[in-house]
Order: structure tokens, then C-alpha cells, then sequence
């Protein structure tokens, strides 16, 4: 039979066309992967799929991380396609972001023939068992007319309660059988809601409370939702702290924001974490960032009350006992409280304003070694840049300055990895620029972070998405150097890069590129690449002694030789 024709004599469409049939039902507007003959037949499919635009990319890694920074920014799932073997397992990075971000992604894995399975055929993978630990669910379409069932359950399991993703195996000769076509619905995202009795201990609780403070994060917000907390916030004069790599989920110009709950925890944000006497906590996993490595709140039972909201009853009481555990999502427990006026909030003015006080002194950057300041450059870009600005980074101390300097307006604002994963800074922009294409796109990145995954300059060149990209060049694994300073002061190995031009590499892409010396070079090297018409990037030349915003490499290995 000739499968350029999706259709058989009894009508019965082929499998990889069935596929991108249920895709389109579950409104996939875009897709993310590498090619590969293992589902030759969805690609097939892919190109009578008028509303369905594809971007392949140059390595599964950076479809996939495009794909969960796809999940992140429409709140639907992304959806990556990528080949057997070697192309699953480059694309684990991306399944890990997912997974630990709480985004919602489907990807889509082509596999072996059924007659070939458990032979070690080639590039035979059981990602039943491969990718078990990294997803919510994961499975394998064995029977072409069940597609439409198990896309259903994909798109419905990834979305709902705790979001996440999920991963599909599709046998090669499953997708080129034919079977019938099912009209089928779009799938419902099935959120938990909190119960009157919930609310009503949520209020008293609120009421006897005389130090309180909110920490919002994790996965399943939105726009509208981030609005109702800042009014909830204002109404109620509650001090509001973001988990790792969640600014955005609250405007940090508000006078009620008090600060990020990450790396590089402030003292007076530490202080104030340890001396509440009621932590209410919405949607925040308290991971181990988020709680310096578990030390601010005593496991398994924390000396301050502890109201915890998420989305996954799984998670309540995983690490945390709390006086309060609400299985609720997000958006249906700040949609519950947004009207809610608690008497005697008046008494917490104080020291909400405090807080916004000590965190407002944290914006002020310290002088570092070397000709450029990245401090002064975070805030000017913090001051230049529009209020729906994209900001997208990997993993790095790099990372830092954006993160201490500049100020997040808006949801989504904000694309970074809580899982902590290198090479995301990128793929990840070239996915928000695709998908908002009217908004500014800036890519932070370290040297060792964009060699990661930096060949999707190429894709960024390939479909338009005209993204500015910073690499911040201090010739090492800076992370890593900084422990090992930190633990073996003085004993330094591999951690060392030799570089290439990054501004040369640019332009061999055929992008913009610029080199930054100094600092007072950034500002027009910024604003000539936001006049190009194509992807720029900035390689800008930083001191290795500047490792952090606030220390030095000597003073870190100073610091630990004197401790030995």
C-alpha cells in the first residue's frame, strides 16, 4: 500500500496521520523536535496540518526545552517530537525541566517495529522503564485505533493536578497501519479546589497569625491568577516572597514584594523566613533551594505554622507537615481568597514595609573586579527594557545578577529551570520569541551554559525569531569553580574553558554579533541589536574573580583556608 495516500480503500486513515489529528483536536498550534525515520508517518502528517506549524531544531535537548518553555508560556502542553535511542535520551534534559518545573509537555517518541521488540534492536529503548522517574506517566501506543485514547489521556494527565509531562512510544509500524478515525473532544484541564472547611481555617489562622508571609511558586499559574494574589496581597497587607526562579508570579516593584526565595538569600529575607509564625505557602514544592538546603524549616514538622497550597496531594506531607494542607491548584485557591479581607491585616503594614525596605537595598550592585560591571548592566537593562520582556537563562552564576538585579513585572516574564539545568537559556528564548514574536526576547547565558545547547542560533536563524542573546564570558564552569574554591581551596581542575569568539560564531550563523570589554560598551551594543532584523548576540568579557554579586573567588578561597 502506498502510505503517501493517509487513506485506505475502507476509509481508514493511517496512524501518523491519525496522531496529528489528535494533536490538532487538543489545539497544538506548535511543535518542537529533530527529525527521525522511526515516525517518518507523523512527520508525513505534519505536512497537511495547516494549523500546526513545526520547528525542528538541531538537537533533542533544545526541542525539548523549547517544548517545556513552550508549556510554561501558553499554560498548554508543548509538544516535542523526537526519534528512538539517541534521540530520547538527548531529550531527557528537556523531560527533567518539565518534570521538576511542574510545566506540561507531551513528547512524542518514535520506536522499533513490535516484531523487533526485546531484541535489542537498533536504538531500542523500554521508556516504560527509561523514563519511569521522569514523568507523570509514560507509555507505548501498541494498537493504531487507540491513538485518540491515549493522546486523551496525554494531554488530560499532563495538565492536571500537579502539571507535568508525559511521554508517548510509538512503534514504527503502528503508525503506518490504518484504522478508523474517532471524533473525540479537547481535553479539560481537571484542577483540585479548595473546600469551605479549608477556607475557613485558612482565614482564622490568617487572623491570630502576627508575622505572617506568603510564598508563592510552581507550576499551573496564570496572568490572571498572578493578579488576584497581588490584590489579595494589597488588601491584606501580606509580604510576598518568590520561590527559586518565580519572580515573575509577582510584580517586584509592589510594595508588597519582599523578595526571591533562592540562591544568594538575603539576610534580612533569611531572618524574616525564620522568625514567621505562619508561612502560607501556594503552589512552592519548598524544595531545596527555595529552603537552603532544607535548613529553614525543620523536617519534618517546621516551628512556624505552615498553611501549604499545591496542586498535588502527592506532595503534601512529602517533606513538610503542614498545620494546613490544601490540595488545591493555584489559580482555584487564590480565585477562593481574592475577595477575602481579614480583620486586623492593618497590624502586618509594618512589616510588610520592611521587607519591600530590605529587599529594595539588595537592587544597589557592589563594585567587582574587572572593566565590566554586570550589576550596573543588569540594572539598565531593568530600567531600558519593556514591561513584557521575556528574560530566558540556564543554570550559572551568571544567572545571579539578573536574578538579584533585575526587576520582574508581569507572569511569564521570567524562563528559567528550578531544576537548575545548563543550556536552557537559548532553545528556550527561541521557543518565547516563536511563540510571542511582538515581545523582547533576551537569552542570559554563561560560556559553558550556551555551549550547551548554542547550535540553536541555527534555528533561531532558520524561523525568524530575532532573540538577543548574551553570553557572559568568564572562561570557566563558574559554578563549579566557586565549590571547588569553596571545599578544595586552591586545588582547581577542570573547570577551565578555552572559548571560542562567540561574537564571531554569531555571525557565522549569520546573526549579529558584538564583543563587550567594558561596561559603558553594552549600551549600544544592546540597542543596535534590538534595531536588527535578526538574532544578535553579545559576548560580554567578564573577570573571573567576579563570581557572585557580592564575593570574590580569593575571598571564597581566603574564607576557606582560614576555616582549615
Amino acid at each position: 500500500m502506498n502510505h503517501s495516500n493517509n487513506m485506505d480503500l475502507n476509509g481508514k486513515k493511517m496512524g501518523g496521520h491519525l496522531l496529528v489529528d489528535s494533536l490538532r483536536t487538543h489545539g497544538v498550534d506548535m511543535v518542537f523536535g529533530v527529525p527521525g525515520e522511526s515516525y517518518l508517518a507523523v512527520l508525513d502528517g505534519l505536512q497537511d496540518a495547516n494549523s500546526i506549524r513545526t520547528i525542528m531544531c538541531r538537537q533533542e535537548g533544545g526541542s525539548a526545552m523549547m517544548a517545556e518553555a513552550y508549556g510554561k508560556l501558553t499554560g498548554k502542553p508543548g509538544v516535542c517530537l523526537v526519534t528512538r535511542g539517541p534521540g530520547a535520551t538527548n531529550a531527557s534534559a528537556g523531560i527533567h525541566i518539565a518534570m521538576q518545573d511542574s510545566t506540561p509537555l507531551v513528547m512524542l517518541v518514535g520506536q522499533v517495529g513490535r516484531e523487533m521488540m526485546d531484541r535489542e534492536a537498533f536504538q531500542e529503548i523500554d521508556y516504560r522503564r527509561m523514563y519511569g522517574e521522569l514523568t507523570k506517566w509514560v507509555a507505548q501506543i501498541e494498537d493504531t485505533s487507540r491513538i485518540p485514547e491515549y493522546i486523551s489521556r496525554a494531554f488530560h494527565t499532563a495538565t492536571s493536578g500537579r502539571p507535568g509531562p508525559v511521554v508517548l512510544a510509538l512503534p514504527e509500524d503502528m503508525l503506518t497501519e490504518y484504522a478508523d478515525s474517532k471524533i473525540i473532544n479537547s481535553y479539560q484541564k481537571i484542577e483540585a479546589y479548595p473546600s469551605p472547611t479549608d477556607l475557613v481555617r485558612f482565614e482564622k489562622m490568617l487572623i491570630s497569625a502576627k508575622s505572617p508571609l506568603m510564598i508563592v511558586g510552581g507550576g499551573g499559574w496564570d496572568e490572571p491568577s498572578c493578579q488576584k494574589l497581588q490584590s489579595f496581597a494589597e488588601i491584606n497587607n501580606l509580604p510576598v516572597g518568590c520561590s527559586f526562579r518565580c519572580q515573575d508570579y509577582f510584580d517586584n516593584r509592589h510594595p508588597n514584594y519582599v523578595g526571591h526565595i533562592g540562591i544568594g538569600l538575603s539576610n534580612s529575607l533569611k531572618d524574616r523566613i525564620q522568625n514567621s509564625d505562619l508561612l502560607v505557602v501556594v503552589g512552592a514544592r519548598l524544595g531545596e533551594i527555595t529552603t537552603s538546603g532544607y535548613s529553614l524549616l525543620e523536617i519534618p514538622k517546621p516551628k512556624q505554622q505552615l498553611i501549604h497550597v499545591h496542586a498535588g496531594a502527592e506532595e503534601l506531607g512529602s517533606v513538610y507537615q503542614a498545620d494546613l494542607p490544601i490540595n488545591a491548584s493555584p489559580r482555584s485557591f487564590i480565585d477562593s481568597v481574592s475577595q477575602l479581607k481579614v480583620s486586623g491585616s492593618s497590624q502586618w503594614t509594618a512589616s510588610t514595609k520592611l521587607g519591600n525596605s530590605d529587599y529594595l537595598e539588595t537592587l544597589v550592585p557592589k563594585a567587582i573586579p574587572g572593566d565590566v560591571q554586570m550589576g550596573q548592566i543588569a540594572c539598565w537593562l531593568n530600567e531600558t527594557l519593556p514591561e513584557d520582556a521575556i528574560i530566558c537563562n540556564g543554570a550559572g552564576n551568571y544567572a545571579t545578577w539578573m536574578h538579584r538585579f533585575y526587576q520582574y513585572r508581569k507572569y511569564r516574564t521570567q524562563l528559567a529551570p528550578t531544576s537548575g539545568s545548563m543550556g536552557y537559556g537559548l532553545p528556550s528564548a527561541v521557543a518565547a520569541k516563536l511563540v510571542c514574536p511582538d515581545r523582547t526576547v533576551v537569552s542570559m547565558n554563561g560560556d559553558g551554559c550556551f555551549m550547551m545547547h548554542g547550535q540553536e542560533m541555527a534555528t533561531a536563524m532558520q524561523y525568524g525569531a530575532n532573540i538577543i542573546a548574551i553570553v557572559i564570558n568568564n572562561s570557566m564552569f563558574g559554578t563549579i569553580r566557586m565549590h571547588q574554591e569553596r571545599e578544595y581551596p586552591g586545588r582547581i581542575a577542570n573547570t577551565g574553558l578555552r572559548n571560542p569568539d562567540f561574537a564571531a560564531l554569531a555571525r557565522a550563523y549569520g546573526a549579529m554579533g558584538e564583543t563587550v570589554n567594558k561596561t559603558e560598551e553594552f549600551q549600544p551594543a544592546f540597542e543596535k541589536a534590538l534595531k536588527a532584523d535578526i538574532p544578535a548576540l553579545i559576548e560580554v568579557k567578564i573577570d573571573p574573580e567576579a563570581i557572585t554579586p557580592l564575593t570574590t573567588l580569593t575571598a571564597i578561597r581566603e574564607t576557606a583556608l582560614a576555616k582549615n
